[in-house]
């Protein structure tokens, strides 16, 4: 295209926040929205939004994405700080972007010396700093930690580049981010979504830093962790060899998908960003959601997004359910987990090839 871009993927009007609850329907029907247009870009090979508008994001008190409440997830995240130990220490650590502070928590429970940097935070650990990680602080770890972060802002190889100049160009950086190769290979259309301006691949961080120390796929490929090194972080080139590789039928996919399930009522287990676009495109083809079933009790009683469905507890949600029901788990990786906790007398159905 003659913008240097070409185009991966387009919807419209999505909601800008997947993880904020509203305190009513009709707060989150009317909630703010935006434009997806997918993008390669053929100077770096990054993908991202490129009709996303950043002054449309303001983070605040209503965001809601904690997913410490799954047995799973924490499995997870113990796996990470085993690897950030391995990788970088315990010691003089900063996690920048920190959120609620959940990760920050388990890090300082494993006797890790780390400081958090986020100017949402509502707890009250003072180590954990209401503020961005700047030049200006004049502070320096001896290990950044990037959880969930990278994903979420406008011009990453710049905002890496800021942090190494905050860290005084040195220092290694853990990354995890979603891997869009698995959305891809899974035609995972329900995780293409606002919030998320970049989609990141393996090579890309390959071309982003001169040296990796690890790098690799977890919780069941749909992240990736890598370990870079600040001072060889480097603008990327595309590599006309390892050009996106987009399913042609990733929009044919959704529709036929939903099609193949207007003859059931549709329940949905997980009230996050997956679930968020899963039940707004349902209701755009006719075949809205009925329910939807979250273990998070700060999204319990909340509405979602767009559709304004009201999340529900798995008590109030599993009541009344006839045998047979079919439950679609909006993330494969808690399917047993669910199964275990909601019993045999329904259908579990993941939503992806995985």
């Amino acid at each position: 295209m003659g913008d240097g871009l070409r185009e991966l993927y387009r919807q419209s009007g999505l909601p800008v926040f997947q993880n904020r609850m509203y305190g009513s329907r009709c707060d989150a029907r009317n909630c703010p929205k935006g434009d997806m247009r997918l993008v390669e870009d053929l100077k770096t090979g990054l993908v991202y939004n490129a009709s996303f508008d950043e002054s449309l994001v303001q983070y605040d008190a209503a965001y809601q994405n904690e997913q410490g409440n799954s047995q799973l997830f924490r499995t997870h995240l113990h796996e990470v700080a085993t690897l950030i130990e391995t990788c970088m220490g315990k010691a003089g650590l900063v996690e920048v972007g920190c959120g609620k502070g959940s990760f920050l928590e388990l890090l300082l429970g494993r006797d890790f010396d780390i400081t958090g940097f986020d100017p949402t935070y509502e707890g009250d650990n003072p180590l954990v700093r209401r503020e961005y990680f700047s030049e200006g602080l004049g502070m320096r770890g001896e290990g950044l930690i990037l959880r969930h972060v990278l994903e979420h802002v406008q011009h990453p190889v710049d905002f890496l580049h800021r942090l190494s100049r905050a860290n005084g160009g040195r220092g290694l950086i853990y990354i995890e981010v979603p891997c869009f190769d698995w959305i891809c290979t899974n035609r995972a259309w329900f995780d293409i979504f606002y919030e998320h301006v970049n989609y990141f691949r393996l090579s890309d961080f390959k071309r982003i830093f001169g040296r990796i120390v690890h790098a690799d796929r977890a919780f069941g490929g749909q992240y990736l962790r890598i370990v870079g090194d600040l001072a060889s972080l480097r603008m990327p080139d595309r590599d006309p060899l390892d050009t996106v590789d987009f399913p042609i039928d990733f929009a044919t996919r959704m529709t036929s998908e939903i099609a193949a399930t207007t003859q059931e009522a549709c329940v949905v287990w997980g009230g996050a960003s997956k679930g968020v676009i899963f039940s707004l495109m349902r209701e755009r083809a006719g075949f809205p959601v009925e329910r939807v079933i979250d273990i998070n009790p700060a999204k319990q009683g909340q509405y979602l997004a767009a559709t304004g469905l009201q999340v529900m507890s798995p008590a109030d949600g599993l009541e009344g359910l006839a045998e047979g029901s079919i439950i679609h788990v909006m993330n494969p990786n808690y399917l047993n987990e669910i199964r275990a906790a909601a019993g045999p007398n329904f259908i579990y159905k993941g939503t992806s090839n995985d």
